[in-house]
């Protein structure tokens, strides 16, 4: 069966592309590997109307919406390329079997890996985070620590201090300058050099090098992203480098450098949340939509 357009991903942005292209009447293929990045975390804020939900249920209630509408398929498997054909886009999947869509959106979303210290994976989502918006209100200005892994984790030990009393870890990521140490003590952030040898307790303790124990209830960190479709280069899509990771380069209205090919969600951004993501898709879906009306395949 061929579609009007096949979304590889199929979490927030994904649903959100989806959904304008189904009330447009566009014949629709989800394609969705189940890899949801936000799935270690017990509860999704910040987005409008569903602050503090399970972040799975806002996902799957999405997911039900769309799939009342009768031009949408929905595919639970992996895609592992994509290639430009007459008339449209090839998308091969895990299974074998290839479908077929006039325009492709890419919504797959990132994978992040952690620094490499003991106890820093295990409480991911639940106790060590990366994004303040999304869970730095309920650490109910408590104690806040920040794992340094580059310079660009000053804009963490700038920003915490509205949230908790705070601690950078430098860990020998990178050593701040005199007047980097003058903004730090300006907001009140607190610096500790030694090594971080693993992170422990209930909250988020971290054990020094030289065994001192700092008793945290929260610990934020940047993650290396990767994207979780590793084959857009190969369909001609541009990259860009964020402090985090690459991600696939858009403009305004979502297309990226490929003609008929869009993307939306964190693989099109620097940074992101679920807010983001769904305003991503409700834009990629949108100008995907005007592509098919006025654009030549």
């Amino acid at each position: 069966m061929n579609f009007d357009v096949v979304i590889v991903g199929g979490s927030y942005a994904g649903i959100s592309a989806g959904l304008q292209l189904a009330r447009a009447r566009r014949k629709v293929l989800v394609v969705d590997a189940g890899e949801r990045r936000n799935r270690f975390a017990a509860q999704s804020h910040g987005f409008l109307g569903q602050d503090g939900r399970e972040p799975g249920a806002i996902a799957a209630d999405a997911r039900t919406q769309l799939e009342r509408y009768p031009d949408v398929t929905w595919i639970e498997g992996r895609a592992e390329g994509a290639r430009r054909q007459e008339g449209g886009f090839a998308i091969g999947l895990g299974s074998g079997h290839v479908e077929i869509g006039r325009r492709l959106i890419l919504a797959a979303g990132v994978s992040d890996s952690l620094p490499d210290i003991p106890g820093l994976r295990e409480r991911w989502g639940r106790s060590v985070f990366h994004c303040p918006y999304c869970h730095g209100y309920e650490l109910d200005q408590g104690r806040i620590g920040v794992l340094a892994v580059s310079e660009h984790s000053m804009h963490h030990g700038l920003m915490l201090p509205d949230w908790g009393t705070t601690t950078l870890f430098t860990n020998g990521a990178f050593v701040p300058d005199a007047d980097q140490l003058r903004q730090l003590a300006t907001r009140g952030t607190a610096v500790e050099t030694a090594l971080v040898r693993e992170v422990r307790g209930e909250g988020a303790d971290v054990v020094l090098d030289d065994g001192r124990v700092v008793a945290l209830d929260g610990l934020f960190t940047m993650p290396r992203t990767s994207l979780q479709i590793p084959w857009v280069e190969q369909l001609g899509c541009e990259l860009e480098t964020g402090p985090m990771g690459p991600f696939i380069r858009t403009d305004a209205m979502k297309q990226t450098t490929v003609r008929g090919v869009f993307a939306c969600g964190d693989i099109a951004r620097a940074a992101g949340s679920v807010a983001l993501s769904v305003g991503d898709g409700a834009m990629a879906g949108a100008a995907t939509h005007r592509s098919l009306m006025f654009e030549a395949d």
